[in-house]
């Protein structure tokens, strides 16, 4: 395993970042997909980079993961599925909510490992949704972190 440093996004970085969340969203079988790698690269370039604090894990010259927080809203948080299980979310998590009185994010039910993980860094259940509100209409579940 790589030595992973995190860093700070530049907007450079668009095409790497789009790269994992495709990856990472195409590990799930139950995910519909939804957009085109040039749609995820626009997302990124256009929605994430400019709008968000976007945190990169890397590995050599590869980006592995990445983080994007905006306000107390964890907005996107995706690894590399050959990298799960390094303790790589965990840094990016915890470096992003450190300092936050209050972090929320959102989770599909379905994802029964991401639900563990945020469970296991304190974030706590408060709200099922029926996926009237996101784009892949999914059951989800609004996680919410204290301090």
């Amino acid at each position: 395993m790589h030595h992973v440093v995190l860093r700070r996004a530049i907007p450079a970085d668009a095409a790497g970042i789009a790269r994992i969340m495709r990856v990472a969203l195409a590990s799930f079988d139950w995910m519909p997909v939804l957009h085109t790698p040039d749609e995820d690269l626009a997302f990124i370039g256009t929605h994430v980079l400019p709008n968000q604090i976007v945190t990169l894990a890397e590995a050599g010259e590869d980006i592995v993961g990445f983080i994007a927080v905006k306000g107390d809203w964890v907005d996107q948080l995706y690894l590399d599925p050959t990298f799960t299980g390094a303790g790589i979310g965990s840094r990016l998590l915890m470096q992003a909510v450190e300092t936050m009185p209050v972090a929320r994010l959102h989770c599909f039910q379905a994802n029964s490992g991401a639900r563990r993980f945020y469970e296991r860094h304190g974030f706590q259940a408060e709200a099922f949704g029926d996926g009237s509100g996101n784009e892949e209409g999914l059951p989800d579940i609004l996680y919410v972190r204290r301090r």
